[in-house]
């Protein structure tokens, strides 16, 4: 969709669409491309929805324009990016006078589809644990690599948790770790004895090959330059153990779901993961639920 030639000069007179895209600063030639898209459907609607102008819009009128976006089967993602466009278009619109008020505060796009956490088969576990992909030429990484995969899904933690964590925080002796979760809120966390043998083994076998002269507030694990491991670290350390594309918060995922599947308690469930809202726990029943429909589907004679 774009504007009507004969129209061009009168709308970016009106609505500056060139002057606002021009104050895009920092933004990529592709990314400046897709607003001016975006920005140019949604004018050409709102003309013809009557609107010669940004004052003359408000908020009622955006939100015929998402519904019908809706009605023409775009994607919730797409909708979602044409509303960050519009936001981005009336801030500029209000700073520069050209609109009193903002038309897009309290403007949400419409909720798509929730997907369910990715849980790892069994096979795909057994492989990052036991059979890794690409392993076995540096013993000392590899030492590391596996109590990484272990923590991760044998005590649930977010990858930034992991790569947080100081010696100070681990306490083997009762196969506990203290965890900083988001808004630095402490748990405990119970260590699996699988998980508790390759913290062991990293940590009193292989961790001085990396660095040495420890304190109690260095980093458990470290990249091979001898620096805290990233985000990013952790995430080339599940590409290099796994046969297929990983994330690793899939492993935190797949914990849960073990847990729910194991008889856990929501509850524990939710003290574990360090959720501070008991809804953001509740989605793994919805995996654990649709991970026994599958079994009976697959198993059942007559399902």
């Amino acid at each position: 969709m774009s504007i009507r030639p004969k129209d061009q000069e009168r709308v970016a007179d009106e609505w500056g669409l060139e002057a606002w895209l021009d104050s895009l600063s920092g933004v990529a030639d592709s990314t400046r491309a897709v607003y001016a898209r975006d920005a140019a459907a949604a004018v050409q609607w709102l003309e013809e929805a009557g609107a010669a102008g940004p004052s003359a819009v408000d908020r009622r009128t955006l939100r015929r324009y998402l519904a019908e976006l809706g009605v023409n089967r775009y994607a919730a993602r797409t909708i979602s990016r044409k509303v960050s466009v519009l936001r981005r278009y009336f801030d500029w619109a209000r700073r520069t006078g050209r609109v009193g008020t903002d038309p897009t505060l309290g403007l949400a796009p419409p909720r798509g589809p929730s997907k369910l956490p990715q849980v790892l088969k069994d096979d795909q576990i057994d492989t990052l644990i036991e059979k890794p992909a690409r392993a076995g030429d540096d013993e000392a990484r590899d030492a590391r690599d596996l109590a990484i995969v272990e923590l991760l899904y044998g005590s649930g933690l977010r990858v930034s948790e992991l790569c947080g964590l100081r010696h100070e925080d681990l306490d083997l002796a009762q196969a506990q770790v203290r965890v900083w979760g988001k808004g630095s809120k402490q748990r405990l966390v119970p260590l699996s004895d699988p998980a508790a043998a390759a913290l062991r083994a990293w940590l009193e076998d292989h961790r001085a090959s990396f660095v040495a002269n420890d304190t109690p507030a260095d980093p458990v694990f470290l990249n091979q330059r001898g620096r805290a491991m990233t985000p990013r670290d952790v995430r080339r350390v599940i590409d290099r153990r796994s046969v297929v594309p990983t994330h690793p918060h899939a492993l935190r995922h797949t914990f849960a779901t073990h847990l729910l599947d194991g008889g856990a308690d929501l509850r524990a469930v939710q003290e574990l993961l360090g959720h501070a809202d008991i809804a953001s726990t509740q989605i793994y029943t919805h995996v654990s639920r649709e991970r026994l429909r599958e079994v009976h589907r697959s198993s059942h004679p007559r399902a």
